[in-house]
């Protein structure tokens, strides 16, 4: 036995129970990655599947709903995202400071991860409803505490940009504590003596949070950042139960697996949806390094 393999002994012996786990992952995502593969370059024609083909990828790309998936995918990203970190960090920044009831206030804010998401959209469903929803009867003047508004229901969910957004809400709110808590963490691991050095030299919160809370919580804000925007890109629920008429990539897999019964073409989404995600993660991943350089120099 070398010296070299007794040096890597004591770490192999640590890590060892994991090695199930990671075969287990590994083996489902490469069983999965090879099924939806074989399903994207294949085809049925005259009751025979055909192998390898682009007929499905061509199909897909020519299809409106596709494009208009993608659009809505992309809209979700670009605008959840930044959305959820800069809830996130506001509630982190009011949860950091000392108050009275602060222990309760924080439990509240962790509320949305108790409610399954599905709950909390077909809340959103009843309280956006046509036409005899709550937030109709509101703007209709039918409760004592609030005038009349309008003359006539909204058809909330009929509109493209009402129905994702409120989508949008409803997801941000469902995720918005993990990205708190993220926030959190990073905001109480710096010393307080900084915030300290700062007062002393006339450093109001502005100032503070400029030059130091935000630089120090780098690392926080990239792992919410990435995580939010993965989860931004496969978001299914929320668009699904309200806003069904406008698809987003996650919805159109399952309308084009269940209701058009084409595996093949649902599979071809499925993999566009995962280069989508792994590749802004990567750009992603690659704009943070260029980052932490430029500030080394």
């Amino acid at each position: 036995m070398n010296l070299r393999y007794k040096a890597l002994l004591p770490k192999i012996q640590e890590i060892w129970p994991l090695f199930p786990a990671a075969f287990y992952l590994l083996g489902f995502l490469v069983i999965v990655s090879v099924y939806l593969v074989g399903l994207t370059f294949s085809a049925v024609h005259n009751s025979e599947t055909i192998f390898p083909t682009f007929q499905s990828i061509h199909a897909v790309f020519q299809l409106p709903a596709f494009k208009s998936a993608f659009f809505n995918t992309a809209l979700f990203v670009i605008v959840g995202t930044p959305l959820e970190l800069f809830t996130g960090l506001l509630l982190a920044l009011v949860l950091y400071r000392s108050f009275v009831f602060r222990t309760f206030v924080r439990s509240v804010l962790l509320i949305p991860l108790a409610v399954p998401a599905l709950v909390t959209a077909i809340l959103l469903f009843i309280l956006f409803d046509f036409p005899g929803g709550h937030a109709n009867d509101v703007l209709l003047g039918k409760y004592s505490f609030f005038p009349k508004l309008i003359s006539a229901p909204i058809n909330w969910r009929g509109s493209q940009w009402f129905a994702l957004g409120i989508s949008l809400i409803g997801k941000v709110w469902r995720d918005m504590p993990i990205s708190m808590l993220i926030l959190l963490s990073g905001i109480s691991a710096i010393d307080v003596e900084l915030f300290d050095a700062a007062k002393t030299m006339g450093a109001g919160w502005r100032k503070q949070l400029r030059l130091i809370v935000i630089p120090l919580i780098m690392p926080a804000i990239s792992a919410v950042i990435l995580l939010r925007s993965i989860e931004m890109w496969k978001e299914f629920i929320f668009p699904f139960v309200l806003a069904g008429k406008y698809p987003l990539l996650g919805t159109l897999i399952e309308s084009l697996y269940n209701n058009w019964g084409n595996p093949h073409q649902a599979a071809c989404v499925a993999v566009v949806l995962v280069i989508c995600i792994v590749g802004s993660s990567l750009v992603y991943m690659f704009f943070i390094d260029v980052l932490k350089r430029l500030r080394k120099v």
